[in-house]
């Protein structure tokens, strides 16, 4: 069996009962950064094995991992916070226990895609979710997509490249349109940027920096609204 487990994105006490009990269960832990897998074991007083198992090496263990859950092996694949699969590893690993017939159980728990999504103030009935835009390749042509979409729109995105897609946001949807930044959620420093592309493009070049983990929610355009 593998079990597919969301771990906090930042408050250690956002994980169910169940998850903290499967963690002390099984054989091992795959986990995308051990070190920091291992402050939330710690604080759970969970004493399982944790195996390195993140996107730079997950195309060369799935085979093996595939090998001990046939052997009858129960098996925890975590990410460094949220659910793993999403904009994490996880993905590769999963699809391969479907193709085997191995069974999976995945448990619901935290995610900053959807915690974010609901504080933000933007229409949540219908949503796109967009991941990490890419770097250099094809991220105009993604910019050209996003615009062209009439539902609420969600991004991860770096502290270091926040200002850059700001930017590019009032060059391919307009200074009007409105966005939240959701930076930092369930930590101490939680905050929530919301104005439009102008008013944040502002509010950053003011700033010095912005910390921490940020979710981007930009809200349809009007006219989309009033369709």
């Amino acid at each position: 069996m593998l079990y597919i487990i969301p771990t906090p994105i930042g408050n250690l006490e956002d994980i169910t009962y169940r998850a903290v009990k499967i963690l002390q269960s099984v054989d091992y832990i795959l986990a995308e950064d051990t070190r920091k897998t291992q402050i939330l074991l710690r604080h759970y007083d969970i004493d399982t094995r944790t195996v390195s198992y993140h996107q730079h090496n997950e195309h060369r263990k799935v085979s093996s991992v595939i090998s001990h859950l046939k052997e009858g092996f129960r098996i925890a694949i975590v990410s460094d916070a949220g659910t793993p699969g999403i904009s994490d590893p996880g993905f590769l690993l999963v699809r391969a226990c479907v193709q085997e017939n191995i069974p999976i159980t995945s448990l619901p728990g935290a995610s900053a895609l959807t915690t974010a999504l609901v504080a933000s103030g933007a229409p949540s009935d219908r949503f796109y979710f967009g991941g990490f835009l890419p770097h250099k390749k094809g991220r105009k042509g993604k910019w050209e997509d996003l615009a062209s979409r009439e539902e609420t729109i969600v991004l991860y995105e770096s502290p270091y490249r926040i200002k850059r897609l700001v930017r590019e946001g009032i060059t391919h949807m307009g200074g009007c349109r409105k966005l939240c930044i959701a930076r930092e959620v369930s930590k101490i420093h939680e905050e929530y940027l919301r104005g439009t592309f102008e008013e944040l493009n502002q509010l950053l070049e003011d700033r010095k920096e912005l910390r921490g983990e940020l979710t981007v929610i930009i809200h349809p355009s009007e006219n989309d609204t009033q369709k």
